[in-house]
């Protein structure tokens, strides 16, 4: 085997020696080979593109995981996706850069640090700024990269040379250069608005990252005393805020409240006056329709607040303890103060009721503590003007989507899209590039400044805030390749081609990176939005930490190999819908590479290792509207070559079904043309036929046949199994391999083999041995047992042809012999089965098992199966069963039901075949 390392040395161009008497071993073992080919891959630099002149670029930029992160089930599916289609356009031509990087993660990274400096006994505070920004670039130098060598385990094959990480000085650069520029046009501002708070990470969220978990808390009505003895009740499920209510509204067409507005009500033990408001906001069928107002911690009241000129009193503190402007109840956590305000309502008269209440309730992405509402000075970016190009290139198709339906959920978001809070109260990320001078000058400035440019006072402070994540990675796409500099790369691979990443970060990150691209660069930083699913397991549930049911790609890896990881992967997703795993899923991946193993020990251990196969021909003209055979031709009497015809007929047929679901995005269907012609056409049909063809008189064309089907099933494979298929490539015979790794040889587009009569000849076939083995397995014969076939065809040109096929159909089929006659045998224990245009296939069953003990195995088989029937049945019909059993217990009993009826209509079946006729 050729020695794959990257210290190896060949001159350029010159291919790789084959191994001496095909592959190594009986047995297909992915650890020995997977991390050599990897090797020899990155260091001869097949993964780096050049910049510059050159064919045309394809671009894909990796969705940076974490920098905290480690290989989970998510990556490993998005990673290879993007993998396929980059291998397959390197190999059409394309200069393929797949650019990988990495996320600084602000709040996770910081989280980290802060856990291990806890366990040293220390906070942040005890380092100060910069000494624990010092430590988390320890932290990453040590720990950043371990995902790199996860994903190259993977086989992705990306150019780890132009591999990026946000916090680099250049992509720094870039952050400064477009915030000073959003700045200068206006499109930044400092103001005072609810945000999202997380208690325990002490920072700003933005409206993603506070996510939606449907809870049942407590809806609680409070009356609120009127001057003039009456009251009036509203609804709450945060008591605690109560406190810093000023107001109180009411739907201005809603008559119960009309004559209170304008009026005065009393904050229950505050005391405050609180004037009572008319807004169209309220909803009237909420609560009791009237509703208090607390602008400082809550988004919607805020602006009622605005709307109305209330006061805004803020009774939290950052980590969610009460203030003092919660009087008795300061310093109390805002759920004990929850207790105890509830406690004193009801002590002093004030609480009318309380019941369950649903609701959706924000918590922090990364910790899960419940966010609150909270009233503070932060940054935002205003998007309504950076929204609209990036809505108008969906519009207009510069921008794509797959599936198409996220189109619509794209431009939704976008017609309603609410300004970014970009600020962050941490100290790990890109520090906001906003000074105020002595004199309170406030500016932005590419470079640290020394002086105030519109002073000169040298008497500066930095914001101490830091940027949101995700503002350095919606500039990922042209960062990364050196904007703001018109760098060589920048020319060549920007815009990108195609993104490929989860429907989770739509809004997080693809309508920003659009907006960014276009106002950085005026151009849309890529065509097509590839939109995979979500990994689940086998119940349904999404794969996380806290569920423990997240299956480690690094043991499927270890396990089964990297190529039935990939494989699994891409074959369980369609495109756009989740797809659910459990462990034993992969064993399938791996099964299939045994099978492309095997096949080709086949291929080796029959092929001379001095053969030099002859390309196989391109169908002719005259072909057409013959025999399919050609009338001219010497080997009109070979019944081999119409199977070697047809098996390059399929596989045109199935290059042509690749290249048009991968241009479609259709990645899995792709992935499934090619197993289903290597798994059953080539290796459960053409290798059985071969076994016999190999000693015909044109034994050496079927050798070339089953090299070439073998050769460019491998290049079709190789984008999605890269290890096995390269391992297998490389111990053909020198004549087929062209250039000296499949990464890099040319991809195998249809070659003019269309035999579509030698095709339809062989499918009958193909139909009659099913039928014939189906015959065998129904009633139960035995593996040795054999007896004649009987096949019976009325016109005399088929039978001419089944006869000329009749040894293969016997051997494939288990018989003793084939017999092709006009007419079909009745009676006599022999049972039939219709194939189609007047074909029928039959065998004589007592010839075959004892008929009275398999009429009455088949006899007690109906009678278990009407039982399960009768039993599925009454359970369907029972109305307790259907009320409380889940609705997915009702179907899988439904189908089962279905499922059962069809069973017992065959079993009919089989048995009225063994009567005498």
């Amino acid at each position: 085997m050729t020695d794959p390392s990257p210290a190896t040395e060949r001159a350029p161009g010159q291919p790789a020696a084959p191994p001496p008497g095909g592959l190594p071993g009986r047995r297909y073992d992915p650890s020995a080979l997977e991390g050599r080919w990897y090797a020899l891959w990155r260091g001869r630099g097949y993964f780096h593109p050049p910049a510059g002149e050159g064919p045309d670029p394809y671009t894909i930029v990796i969705p940076p995981p974490n920098v905290t992160g480690v290989l989970h089930m998510g990556h490993a599916l998005n990673t290879t996706l993007q993998d396929v289609l980059v291998r397959q356009r390197r190999m059409a031509g394309h200069r393929a850069l797949y650019l990988p990087g990495t996320d600084h993660a602000g709040i996770a990274t910081q989280n980290v640090v802060e856990r291990e400096l806890a366990d040293e006994g220390l906070s942040r505070d005890d380092l100060g700024r910069e000494a624990f920004v010092d430590r988390v670039w320890a932290w990453r130098e040590k720990y950043g990269d371990e995902i790199y060598d996860q994903l190259m385990q993977l086989g992705i094959s990306c150019d780890w040379e132009r591999a990026r990480f946000t916090m680099d000085p250049g992509l720094s650069r870039a952050v400064r250069e477009v915030f000073v520029r959003l700045y200068d046009d206006g499109l930044v501002y400092r103001g005072k608005y609810i945000i999202h708070w997380c208690p325990r990470c002490g920072t700003a969220l933005s409206d993603e990252e506070a996510e939606k978990h449907d809870t049942t808390g407590r809806l609680y009505y409070v009356r609120y005393p009127v001057h003039g003895g009456i009251h009036v009740v509203v609804a709450t499920t945060r008591p605690e805020t109560m406190l810093g209510d000023t107001g109180v509204a009411v739907h201005p067409d809603d008559p119960r409240f009309r004559d209170l507005v304008g009026r005065t009500a009393v904050l229950p033990l505050v005391g405050r006056a609180l004037p009572i408001v008319a807004d169209d906001f309220v909803d009237p069928q909420f609560g009791t329709g009237a509703v208090k107002v607390t602008p400082a911690h809550d988004p919607n009241d805020f602006w009622i607040g605005e709307r109305h000129g209330l006061e805004r009193v803020n009774v939290l503190n950052p980590d969610a303890t009460m203030n003092e402007a919660a009087g008795r109840f300061a310093g109390l956590d805002r759920f004990e103060a929850r207790r105890q305000i509830v406690a004193a309502l009801e002590e002093e008269g004030y609480l009318e009721k309380v019941e369950d209440h649903a609701h959706a309730v924000g918590r922090c992405y990364r910790c899960g503590t419940v966010v609150e509402p909270y009233l503070s000075d932060q940054w935002f970016v205003r998007m309504k003007p950076l929204a609209e190009p990036a809505l108008a290139a969906a519009r207009d198709g510069t921008l794509r989507f797959t599936p198409q339906r996220w189109t619509k959920v794209y431009e939704h978001w976008l017609e309603n899209v609410r300004d970014w809070c970009i600020s962050r109260q941490i100290w790990w990320g890109h520090r906001i590039p906003v000074w105020t001078c002595g004199r309170g000058h406030v500016f932005a400035a590419r470079e640290d400044p020394d002086r105030c440019p519109e002073c000169g006072s040298a008497e500066l402070q930095q914001e101490t805030d830091v940027l949101d994540t995700w503002f350095s990675a919606w500039l990922w796409p042209f960062s990364t390749l050196g904007w703001p500099d018109e760098t060589e790369d920048l020319a060549t691979f920007y815009p990108t081609q195609t993104l490929v990443t989860g429907a989770e970060i739509l809004f997080f990150w693809v309508a920003r990176m659009v907006m960014a691209g276009y106002y950085c660069t005026g151009r849309c930083p890529f065509t097509d939005v590839v939109i995979h699913g979500t990994v689940r397991d086998e119940r349904g549930r999404r794969m996380s930490k806290s569920l423990g049911n997240g299956i480690d790609p690094r043991e499927v890896i270890a396990e089964h190999g990297a190529d039935a990881l990939r494989f699994t992967l891409v074959t369980a997703a369609p495109t756009g819908t989740d797809l659910q795993l459990a462990p034993d899923h992969f064993i399938a991946g791996r099964n299939f590479a045994n099978k492309l193993w095997n096949a080709a020990r086949f291929v080796f251990l029959n092929v001379p290792e001095s053969f030099a196969p002859s390309p196989p021909e391109k169908a002719r003209p005259e072909d057409a509207g013959t025999d399919g055979a050609g009338a001219d031709r010497e080997t009109a009497g070979d019944e081999q070559e119409a199977v070697d015809r047809w098996i390059l007929h399929r596989l045109d047929e199935t290059t042509r079904a690749v290249d048009a679901s991968l241009a479609a995005f259709r990645i899995g269907d792709a992935a499934g043309a090619i197993y289903s012609f290597l798994w059953h056409d080539y290796c459960d049909w053409y290798i059985e036929w071969c076994k016999a063809g190999l000693d015909r008189p044109h034994g050496d064309r079927t050798r070339s046949v089953l090299l070439t089907g073998l050769e460019r099933s491998l290049r079709l494979l190789h984008p999605f199994m890269p290890f096995i298929t390269e391992e297998i490539w490389q111990a053909l015979p020198a004549p087929l391999r062209a250039a000296e790794s499949i990464m890099i040889e040319e991809w195998p587009g249809p070659a003019g083999w269309d035999y579509p009569e030698e095709a339809g000849r062989v499918a009958l076939m193909q139909e009659i041995i099913g039928r014939a083995r189906n015959l065998r397995a129904e009633y139960g014969v035995p593996p040795g047992r054999r007896a004649p076939l009987i096949v019976a065809a009325a016109e005399p040109k088929a039978r001419e042809e089944l006869a000329r096929h009749a040894a293969d159909i016997a051997r494939l089929a288990g018989a003793s012999e084939t017999r092709v006659v006009p007419d079909t045998p009745r009676g006599d224990g022999t049972v039939v089965q219709v194939v189609r245009g007047g074909i029928e296939v039959a065998v004589r069953l007592a010839d075959l098992v004892d008929v009275d003990k398999e009429r009455e195995r088949l006899t007690s088989e109906i009678r278990r199966t009407e039982a399960l029937l009768g039993s599925t049945r009454h359970k369907l019909a029972d109305r307790e069963f259907i009320a409380r059993a889940p609705d997915e217990v009702v179907e899988r009993e439904r189908r089962k039901a279905v499922d059962l009826e069809g069973a017992l209509e065959r079993l009919n079946d089989l048995v009225a075949a063994l009567e005498p006729r």
